[in-house]
């Protein structure tokens, strides 16, 4: 009798650990560092900024968020490794616009951006901007225009790779007011920066944050911004819809994104952080120093946005004509 009233106590005490087990570990996540990949090296607008919200995210997550960039093919290849992450709740992955460009610039990609990942939110935008090295004679976008008509082939415009937004951008600024321009893609977004200042390269489109600077201390000459809007960071610089060309908007973005596979506990968690971190009177204006606005959406809302970006760039790459073999 005894032992069949220890048995059943065993039992219970058995069941109620099995019963506790992954509300423990759901508590107690995270409990060690965790990974965020960055599809392009230091010095790109997608570096800096995730840097300045990865800082800021750590804190409210609980656990220090490791930087991990791994550039290269436009943002390809760190895509690649985030989605064959394990999905332990420990790898967040900075998904952006190239993410929903790249698949209608490639026959084929090693991934599926749309069923890959979880989209947990979006938390920054801004415009690309044009920029030109300060000895070249076009201090406007019709004088630029104007100039490489008069020189075709022969201006370089610097890009973060081949398919990625600044390169996707001038192709689409070419097709609609009819210039020839040479791409020259880098690795590094700063060697861009880097060159057309030196006047190797004669002009580009990249995210603001990264020029943004140079603009500012009179290295780079900026035409214009690409948003609906002046960016206030650099109110003097005209759109380039004021500019002349007339439906010619591209906001640039960032979000973090989670393997296919991740527990919707952890997501849940990475969402909150992000929310708290997104609501810091000190993020937000770092953000708004940097050129960029913080953006926070719920995961359906971010899941809904990229459906619709991803229907946009298809669009725009078959308008622009550009595709990578």
């Amino acid at each position: 009798m005894v032992g069949a009233r220890l048995a059943s106590c065993f039992a219970c005490f058995a069941a109620a650990l099995l019963c506790a087990g992954p509300v423990a570990a759901a508590e107690s996540y995270p409990s060690k560092p965790g990974r965020l990949i960055l599809p392009f090296g230091p010095g790109a607008s997608t570096d800096i900024i995730g840097r300045i919200f990865a800082q800021r995210f750590s804190d409210a997550w609980g656990q220090l968020l490791v930087v991990d960039n791994r550039p290269g093919a436009g943002g390809v290849l760190g895509t690649e490794i985030a989605a064959r992450a394990v999905p332990d709740g420990y790898t967040l992955f900075t998904y952006g616009i190239n993410q929903t460009i790249t698949p209608h610039l490639y026959k084929k990609l090693p991934y599926d951006p749309q069923r890959d990942f979880i989209p947990v939110s979006l938390y920054a935008t801004m415009p690309n901007i044009l920029c030109v090295t300060p000895s070249l004679p076009a201090k406007s976008v019709g004088e630029f225009i104007k100039l490489a008509k008069a020189n075709p082939g022969k201006y370089k415009y610097a890009s973060s790779g081949i398919g990625a937004s600044p390169h996707l951008t001038m192709e689409l600024f070419k097709s609609v007011a009819g210039v020839d321009l040479v791409h020259i893609p880098y690795k590094v977004a700063s060697q861009g920066y880097t060159d057309a200042i030196s006047g190797q390269i004669q002009g580009f489109f990249f995210n603001l944050p990264g020029p943004l600077p140079h603009v500012k201390a009179g290295r780079l000459r900026a035409l214009a911004v690409t948003s609906a809007k002046r960016a206030e960071q650099v109110p003097e610089v005209p759109t380039i819809m004021e500019s002349g060309i007339a439906d010619f908007q591209v906001t640039v973005w960032q979000g973090y994104a989670m393997p296919k596979g991740t527990s919707k506990a952890h997501l849940a968690k990475v969402h909150a952080a992000m929310m708290t971190a997104l609501s810091s009177p000190e993020l937000k204006q770092r953000f708004f120093d940097a050129g960029v606005a913080a953006s926070p959406v719920t995961p359906e809302e971010f899941a809904r946005f990229i459906d619709g970006e991803y229907a946009k760039w298809k669009k725009a790459v078959e308008v622009s004509g550009a595709r990578i073999e």
